[in-house]
């Protein structure tokens, strides 16, 4: 069902983490790379990220469980294992040759206006879109519940909206009063924040609703099946990577006139930037087919990187079997 406020306050929870890490620590929020990352090369800059995501998943059983997805049942046969393994490969493999997901080239990508992620973006959007209409006549698109337009809008409970709003506030207020003022520019103080900026972005997940594959795969309804379109995700674009795009546009961080770097000279809690260099000369066959492959698994499926992450955790046999799949993909 369509969730203005829930997808609303979701958004504005991914940009706070999102921009965040940027401007604190001075990097960008890319989950494909950590994720992997945390298994191959942990660090300092992965670990806490990953166990800050994972770390969401208390506040929202014991705050506000009604957030928590239905997902479809878990591997039960060798067929099911072998399509849940099929999905992670084809997401760990996309991501790694595409460089990156919907974190780091969506919404970090196009709100940095880098045209390479939006290439990418295009890519991957376009074969999630075809896959998921065109796979199975788009019966894999789930309808909403008693057959209810999917578009038809529904709000949060009292309860839900002041648990919702108050965690986005308090949010804010972390980000922009209390760690400018608290923490200082030393590794100990990227840690913690790295940690924050991860359990920020995963509470962005539930309540936005793209950590549910149902909801996300009923935004590429609207092709097949209009009456499945649920239109949600949408407001991720205006009020996730919009106020990112306003956020970098007035920051401009390490914007280099001449030999100087100005707007602002350094991240609040780190010394250096750590942006992407790589441009849209740095494209090859790889960059391409790994974003048509995450796209496709990003349709079949509906889940990237992030939400996989809260899945594996929620559902441990499915998440076994994604998260092997995942790493096979991302050492071949």
């Amino acid at each position: 069902m369509f969730t203005p406020v829930h997808t609303t306050l979701g958004a504005l929870m991914l940009f706070q983490g999102s921009s965040g890490l940027l401007l604190n620590n001075g990097a960008v929020f890319g989950i494909s790379s950590m994720l992997s990352g945390v298994v191959f090369n942990p660090n300092r800059d992965n670990l806490p990220v990953i166990a800050g995501l994972i770390s969401s998943v208390a506040p929202i059983c014991l705050l506000i469980p009604s957030l928590i997805p239905s997902y479809p049942s878990a591997p039960n046969s060798w067929a099911t294992l072998a399509s849940t393994l099929g999905t992670g490969f084809l997401l760990g493999w996309g991501t790694k040759n595409g460089r990156g997901c919907t974190s780091g080239h969506m919404l970090c990508g196009l709100s940095r206006l880098s045209p390479r992620s939006l290439i990418a973006t295009a890519i991957f959007f376009t074969s999630a879109l075809l896959t998921a209409n065109l796979v199975n006549g788009g019966q894999n698109i789930p309808a909403c519940p008693s057959n209810i337009p999917c578009y038809t809008p529904v709000y949060p409970s009292s309860a839900e909206f002041l648990v919702m709003a108050a965690t986005t506030a308090l949010t804010f207020v972390f980000n922009y009063l209390v760690v400018p003022s608290t923490l200082d520019r030393s590794e100990k103080s990227r840690t913690i924040y790295s940690y924050v900026a991860g359990l920020q972005f995963g509470i962005g997940l539930f309540f936005s609703g793209m950590a549910d594959p149902a909801k996300v795969l009923r935004f590429f309804a609207f092709v097949t099946d209009p009456s499945r379109f649920d239109p949600s995700l949408a407001l991720i674009i205006l009020f996730g990577i919009g106020p990112s795009l306003m956020t970098y546009l007035s920051k401009k961080p390490g914007q280099k006139v001449g030999d100087k770097t100005v707007k602002p000279a350094k991240p609040v809690l780190a010394e250096n930037w750590r942006l992407p260099t790589a441009t849209v000369a740095d494209i090859d066959w790889k960059f391409v087919t790994g974003a048509v492959a995450f796209g496709i698994a990003w349709g079949l499926c509906g889940v990237c990187p992030g939400p996989a992450i809260l899945r594996a955790v929620l559902q441990p046999v499915w998440g076994v079997a994604e998260m092997a799949g995942y790493m096979l993909g991302n050492v071949i």
